[in-house]
């Protein structure tokens, strides 16, 4: 019956190998049920009602990629979406609720792009070098997440970032998971990213490090809709928030795209140049922002560490519908999965090789050619540097058409990568200006 309903023979996979890829996803990504909550109750969401949320847009949009699409990959709340969410509650001045309106608007917009053809035709605009690059640059920017996040790379005022002290727990526990999944993996040993963090897991706790005072908690299904939607937004547009709608449409619709490219070439789901089922990844994304916003949580997008299950194996739905599962029983196991999310160098490891298996696409890049290069360049600098894949993914969209544009190259541009051009270009310069 499994078998049947995610070809599993076809994809050339297993049981054992989806479900294990499953339990790293979710290890890997699990530390959004704490660190979501945390954030968005600072602008005044009460902290229950954002953890329900958080796993119910999840849930949404993960059980509709793992049984619609068949896709190994992950939708939650995104990071950096919660953190500007938070900051426009302050800046404005604007109740949260109508702030969460902004969210529901572009999640209905999301929706209505993502049922047609325009954002498959968008994904399949985008040249194959600026794809490669985008998979290239999410490598290195999860890479530097499980650096820093470990201690192994800190801040310095004099050279910007430097060596941590390695004495540190967390960054020698690292660098301990990082040897044991390596030596793994060279054993060609299955699920050797989950054993390695299992490990790492063990010997946290008898450290002392991973402290686990309560394991289960009876979790809060109070499902009720936290604001009319309809009158929530007539407040946006009165109060002229459009900017904020078009941010998080813009971010969520590049931040999945990108994410999307990345993992379906990881694991080998584009086929003569295109994605396939994009609709239904699409659509997973855009239904999910728009069911989260109203109960309470920021926008939603595909995670990056999804990788970390394909890079385990995991290739079918049945990773991203066990992931589902757990994500679920989570509201069951808050203290505990809070707990493990808790301890950088149980993740980190994972993070880091991963993103070292993400470097593959650099080869592939036309590095002879100028303007498919830098553009590529541009996109790879930007998304770790920036911290994020929306302004990374903009620096190497206007560099690809204005370097084309000089060459004379026009034709060779899709009519849709000069309109999105300018929209980032209208963007880098109304965020950041």
């Amino acid at each position: 019956m499994i078998e049947k309903i995610f070809n599993l023979k076809g994809n050339n996979t297993n049981v054992k190998t989806e479900i294990s890829s499953g339990f790293i996803t979710f290890f890997a990504m699990s530390y959004i049920l704490v660190v979501n909550p945390a954030i968005l109750s600072a602008a005044g969401i009460p902290l229950d009602v954002v953890f329900t949320a958080t796993v119910l847009s999840s849930l949404v949009g993960t059980l509709i990629l793992a049984l619609g699409a068949n896709y190994p990959i992950v939708i939650a709340p995104g990071m950096g979406l919660n953190s500007y969410f938070a900051s426009m509650v302050a800046v404005t001045g604007a109740n949260y609720t109508t702030l969460l309106a902004t969210c529901f608007i572009a999640g209905v917009i999301f929706i209505l792009l993502s049922a047609t053809r325009f954002r498959e035709a968008l994904i399949d605009a985008i040249p194959n070098n600026l794809k490669y690059g985008i998979s290239v640059a999410i490598g290195l920017f999860i890479t530097f997440l499980g650096l820093k996040n470990s201690g192994i790379i800190v801040p310095n005022d004099a050279t910007i970032l430097s060596l941590g002290k390695l004495s540190n727990p967390m960054a020698y526990l690292t660098i301990l998971g990082i040897v044991i999944i390596l030596i793994l993996l060279v054993l060609e040993i299955k699920g050797a990213i989950f054993i390695g963090m299992f490990i790492i897991a063990l010997i946290s706790y008898f450290m002392g490090l991973l402290k686990i005072e309560n394991i289960f908690q009876v979790p809060n299904f109070n499902l009720n809709v936290l604001y009319n939607p309809i009158t929530e937004s007539i407040n946006v547009f009165e109060m002229g928030l459009y900017g904020i709608v078009f941010a998080f449409l813009m971010v969520t619709l590049f931040d999945t795209t990108g994410t999307m490219i990345a993992v379906a070439n990881q694991s080998g789901l584009v086929k003569n140049g295109k994605i396939k089922k994009v609709r239904q990844v699409l659509l997973a994304d855009s239904v999910a922002t728009t069911v989260g916003s109203l109960f309470g949580t920021s926008p939603t997008t595909a995670y990056i560490e999804s990788s970390s299950g394909v890079a385990n194996g995991g290739r079918t739905g049945l990773t991203s519908l066990t992931t589902a599962i757990l994500v679920f029983l989570s509201l069951f196991l808050f203290p505990l999965a809070s707990s493990l999310s808790s301890v950088a160098a149980i993740t980190s490891p994972a993070l880091i090789i991963i993103g070292s298996f993400m470097m593959e696409n650099i080869s592939k890049i036309e590095w002879n050619d100028i303007t498919e290069s830098f553009p590529a360049f541009a996109t790879i600098l930007g998304i770790p540097l920036t911290g994020s894949i929306n302004d990374g993914i903009a620096f190497g969209f206007v560099f690809y058409v204005l370097l084309k544009l000089v060459k004379k190259q026009a034709k060779e541009i899709h009519i849709l990568m000069y309109v999105f051009a300018l929209l980032f270009l209208i963007q880098l310069i109304w965020l950041h200006g």
